[in-house]
């Protein structure tokens, strides 16, 4: 299974692909998705949505997994965020690819072992974990730290189906 998964940003949008090979992650690439401050906000949407796009096009992930939104207090970022988000999620579900949510203390969790975990330990943990050279770009990071969530919360959810088959109903599942 390959999944690509997103920190969404209205100024960077973080991106990371990971595979799953029996039980072994591997690392397929990472990288960020920079909007002009300069620009007009829909146009910075366009860039996340375009980029994303071709993201999806090159790599051809299974599933999409996002990070949640996180409560701002200040409105004015926190709807920018979400927006950014709807950019993203827009761009999977136009491929025909499901998507998944998930919170930072799901991800951390997933990573680390830990929910409240820092960024640093996240980014440590992915580099051994992926084997990479260099700890990734911080939005990077943030999106292999999803896409690994994902692959571990699909793990057990098959491992539970196996035991007692249910069918999903939540919305964060979605599947065109």
């Amino acid at each position: 299974m390959r999944v690509l998964g997103i920190d969404p940003g209205s100024r960077i949008t973080g991106y990371g692909i990971i595979e799953q090979q029996g039980s072994r992650l591997v690392h397929v690439d990472n990288g960020a998705i920079f909007t002009d401050c300069a620009a007009d906000f829909p146009g910075r949407l366009k860039r996340i949505f375009d980029g994303l796009a071709t993201v999806i096009a090159e790599y051809r992930p299974d599933e999409v997994a996002v990070e949640n939104i996180f409560f701002s207090t200040n409105a004015q970022s926190a709807l920018k965020l979400g927006q950014a988000r709807g950019a993203a999620i827009v761009a999977a579900v136009h491929a025909g690819l499901r998507v998944s949510e998930y919170t930072a203390l799901q991800v951390k969790q997933a990573v680390v072992g830990q929910g409240r975990a820092e960024k640093g330990q996240v980014q440590k943990m992915l580099k051994a974990l992926l084997g990479l050279p260099e700890t990734a770009q911080a939005d990077a990071s943030d999106a292999l730290a999803v896409a690994i969530c994902h692959i571990n919360s699909q793990g057990l959810v098959r491992r539970t189906a196996a035991v007692s088959p249910r069918k999903s109903t939540s919305w964060r599942n979605y599947r065109p």
